[in-house]
């Protein structure tokens, strides 16, 4: 079965963490992941400057770790990014900010990748949100 996840909520809360899980036992289960796709707070789940506390688990690292891992289609919402101040090289020069935080294995890009996703999957999850 093919599966698009999205991210509504920030790395700290247990929807990211349960969402992390999810995809880790659709991959260990034989199933595939089209994409994830991180809007509204979740998008802080890909930014390479999160730290976590040391009793806790560093979810956007794990996140960063396990699309790398798996060559997974990690993508954030570009706009949800900019408005969050998560940022490719790119958009760092474009609106003139010192750095880029962006994690390694994700992609800023646009809202119609959601879409795309979820008409390429079986099923969409998403976990967070309102």
């Amino acid at each position: 079965m093919k599966f698009a996840i999205a991210l509504f909520a920030p790395p700290h809360s247990p929807a990211a963490r349960r969402a992390l899980r999810f995809a880790e036992a659709t991959l260990a289960g034989g199933h595939e992941i089209v994409r994830l796709f991180f809007y509204q707070d979740g998008v802080h789940s890909a930014s390479a400057n999160i730290v976590a506390a040391q009793d806790e688990l560093d979810v956007a690292a794990e996140w960063s770790r396990f699309v790398s891992a798996n060559q997974l289609d990690g993508v954030v919402c570009i706009a949800a990014g900019l408005r969050r101040g998560v940022l490719d090289a790119g958009e760092a020069q474009r609106y003139q900010r010192p750095a880029a935080n962006l994690a390694a294995g994700w992609e800023l890009s646009g809202l119609g990748q959601l879409h795309e996703a979820a008409q390429q999957a079986d099923r969409l999850v998403c976990f967070g949100g309102h």
